[in-house]
């Protein structure tokens, strides 16, 4: 019988950079049940794939020898979801409402079914993985284990002069200040003095240097300087090395800050939602930890507060701002029935809020989760840096060597100056810039796009997004509102459009139908007094009849009116025009006489035309695919100005997108239902917008959380400045390598300034990653 796999999550200290996450895998690796690690530098935790027969115990040992302190982090749910704020359709669902060949009223108006649009869904339960079937060590390696390691620190929630690199580099600093001045006052012993200064900081790398080594990591940076160090004081420069040592300490400390500020905006997300929550109990309100409300809980919150968790209105109505979550700047009207979202912001108004999800599953716990998840999976721009590296430090070994024996032994030139450029070509060489440079700007786009709700599943989509060429998209819900609403109201023979509204009002009172709530919506719109109706009944394949005031009323499609009891010339004219526009046309039939009509149409959103312009802007070809009745579509589309195939069902839309791949296109898809889930898989990458379906956003690659359509052009100039920012950053690394072995060569600089220029290239790439933490949209 095969061993159970397990996976435990780790969070772990005193990761920087990509050589640390190298590290740490490398040597985890080893170890006896372990069957695959996931470091994530960002989030500062580990995933493990294992057996259940691995020593956790001695992984957390293992990495507390690196210099890495780690500790089992609490159970998550199954990654690949993404929650977010459904559209407000009314319908609670977010599901797609777009259905093959369904004008509902050309069809008749039967009311109780839902005409392809399905307002229940089932959600399977999340399954939590860590720790539920194995235990796990409560306590990593002790703490004095890894002291004075130059990664090991306190944990990453403290200031960072608290942290132990910061110790070490005030500690060696302090060091060199002395012994320069110990040496001006007896300079006879200079040379012990900055010998003493330089192992203050030396000792913790070198010993860096050994266990890694023994782990598996041979060629590290710690090596690197270990071995420059050591040959400075070999031929007498021990002033220097003392100065490379410290300079070395201070671009690790730079290096470190900028990966705690890089975990803050993820951690920021977090923080948004409150610590307490004022819990109805017993008739009283008592203030509880938010982390522990239970799904059905009754919570109060009051105006400025924040929401304490995902949860739906049952009493009270405001103005909530829900821009910590979708970035919309508009607060959002809110009354009973509506949902709201962990960590948006009340307006004016007290709420009574029924809690819907825990603190674990909530939108704001969802999209971390979704992020770091995100920043494990390596762009391949990544990989190949990753790759490119550990060949890198072993031929910077080789060169430097060959720099410093091969003139001397060829040429008979003096040692000491050969073996010192040597020495330089090992600090040049230091590959900390490089690695950095990819990863620090991946991980700041994905956290720039997760504030705005624009959320990408990994490195590789967030990359392979600047590269799409062509934009599939769905109407219902995606370019459109997702709900029917009237747009048009005629009466014939003189009749008042307020009485139209108000007797189809009559009859489709207490209805839940989508184009009835679109009715009842209008009365309330225009404020008009709707009658009571008697007899109220469905009349199958046509529409809903009934008695208002003692007259026989009728409400059904145009073709039901047109067979009995028939239009005029000029009504039939009017009717069928409204329904060359792409309106559901709703006839009014009196007293056995046409009274007028309604239309109807599921109308763009507010962007839709905004972001249709932003993605022809960036170059990108638009193009709608649709199940809904092809007149429908076309007038959307003519609207729009991009190209429509519809009466579309899954399989063609998946059939449809192959097929453009197949010319050559690289095809994103957007979708917000379950029928779109075979598109958005087979897609190069899938874009669930809004709430949508939780199939389709378990299939998407990416998501659009407020469902703007400004936002998928958004997402593309996210990516690509991304990647912009990955170009110069690459190019700032080597560059500066490429200078400096130049000029180290010819003699011009020597050891510290090699130093500092790799101190200053890991600086100049990290901070201009971290630009990408500022950037807004502008879709």
């Amino acid at each position: 019988m095969p061993a159970e796999t397990l996976e435990t999550r780790f969070h772990v200290d005193g990761m920087d950079c990509a050589a640390c996450a190298r590290k740490i895998e490398t040597a985890t690796r080893r170890l006896p049940g372990v069957e695959d690690v996931t470091v994530s530098v960002t989030a500062a935790a580990m995933t493990l794939t294992h057996t259940g027969g691995a020593d956790l115990d001695k992984v957390a040992a293992t990495l507390a020898r690196l210099g890495y302190p780690a500790r089992p982090a609490a159970p998550r749910a199954t990654p690949g979801t993404v929650a977010g704020p459904a559209p407000d359709d009314g319908c609670g669902c977010g599901h797609a409402h777009e259905h093959a060949h369904d004008d509902p009223h050309e069809h008749g108006h039967a009311h109780g079914h839902d005409h392809g649009t399905s307002h229940e869904h089932e959600h399977e339960p999340e399954h939590h993985r860590d720790g539920d079937s194995h235990e796990s060590p409560t306590q990593p390696a002790p703490a004095g284990a890894a002291l004075g390691h130059l990664h090991a620190h306190a944990p990453d929630d403290g200031p960072w002069w608290r942290t132990r690199k910061a110790a070490l580099t005030l500690a060696s600093g302090g060091a060199l200040g002395f012994a320069y001045a110990f040496a001006q006052a007896v300079p006879s012993l200079g040379f012990e003095a900055f010998l003493v200064a330089m192992a203050v900081g030396l000792v913790p790398i070198a010993r860096r240097a050994v266990v890694a080594a023994s782990l598996g990591s041979p060629f590290t940076i710690e090596t690197l300087m270990t071995l420059a160090a050591i040959g400075a004081v070999a031929i007498g420069a021990t002033e220097e090395a003392s100065v490379v040592v410290v300079l070395f300490l201070v671009g690790e400390m730079l290096e470190g800050v900028a990966a705690a500020r890089a975990r803050a905006s993820i951690r920021g997300l977090a923080d948004l939602v409150p610590k307490t929550a004022r819990l109805e109990r017993d008739g009283k309100i008592v203030e509880v930890p938010a982390a522990d409300l239970a799904v059905g809980a009754l919570v109060q919150v009051r105006p400025g507060d924040r929401m304490p968790a995902d949860g739906e209105i049952v009493a009270g109505e405001s103005a909530v701002d829900e821009a910590p979550v979708t970035g919309e700047s508009v607060p959002k009207p809110k009354a009973p029935g509506d949902a709201v979202f962990a960590g948006t912001v009340n307006g004016e108004g007290v709420l009574r809020i029924r809690v819907t999800a825990a603190a674990a599953d909530n939108t704001i716990a969802r999209v971390v989760r979704l992020v770091e998840e995100a920043q494990e999976s390596k762009a391949p721009t990544e990989r190949f840096i990753d790759r490119f590296s550990r060949y890198y430090t072993p031929a910077v070994l080789v060169v430097a060597t060959l720099v410093a024996v091969l003139p001397p032994l060829l040429a008979g030139a003096d040692w000491q100056p050969w073996i010192y450029k040597g020495l330089a070509i090992l600090l040049i060489g230091c590959p900390c810039a490089l690695v950095i440079s990819v990863p620090a700007a991946i991980a700041a786009g994905l956290a720039a796009g997760a504030r705005r709700g624009l959320l990408m599943k990994g490195g590789v989509v967030l990359e392979r997004l600047g590269g799409l060429t062509v934009i599939a998209l769905d109407k219902t819900g995606t370019l459109t509102e997702g709900r029917p609403r009237v747009t048009d109201v005629a009466g014939f023979g003189g009749a008042a459009a307020d009485e139209v509204v108000a007797l189809a009002a009559a009859l489709e009172a207490g209805s839940s139908h989508p184009l009835a709530r679109a009715i009842l919506d209008e009365a309330a719109r225009r404020a008009v007094a709707v009658p009571p109706a008697t007899a109220a009944r469905a009349v199958p394949g046509k529409g809903v009849a009934g008695v208002v005031a003692g007259v026989p009323v009728f409400l059904g499609s145009a073709a039901a009116v047109a067979a009995d009891p028939g239009l005029g010339d000029a009504e039939a004219a009017a009717v069928a025009a409204s329904a060359a526009a792409g309106h559901s046309v709703a006839v009014l039939v009196r007293d056995g006489r046409p009274f007028g009509f309604l239309a109807l149409r599921d109308e763009l959103k507010p962007d839709a035309r905004r972001g249709i312009a932003a993605l022809k802007a960036a170059g990108l070809r638009p193009l709608m695919l649709t199940g809904d009745n092809r007149r429908t579509a076309a007038a959307v589309a003519a609207e729009l100005g991009i190209e429509v195939k519809a009466e579309l069902l899954p399989a063609d839309k998946q059939r449809i997108v192959r097929d453009l791949q197949a010319g050559g296109a690289r095809v994103g898809k957007v979708g917000d239902g379950i029928n779109d889930a075979p598109a958005l898989a087979a897609a190069d990458i899938g874009i669930a917008i809004g709430g949508g379906s939780d199939v389709a956003l378990e299939t998407a690659d990416a998501a659009v959380l407020h469902g703007r359509v400004t936002d998928i052009a958004d997402m593309v100039a996210l990516s690509r400045a991304t990647m912009a920012n990955i170009r110069v950053n690459i190019a700032v690394a080597l560059g500066l390598k490429a200078v400096f072995l130049v000029t180290t060569l010819a003699g011009v600089t020597g050891l510290w300034p090699a130093i500092l220029a790799d101190t200053g290239a890991t600086v100049l790439v990290t901070a201009n990653a971290m630009r990408l933490l500022r950037w807004k949209g502008g879709a």
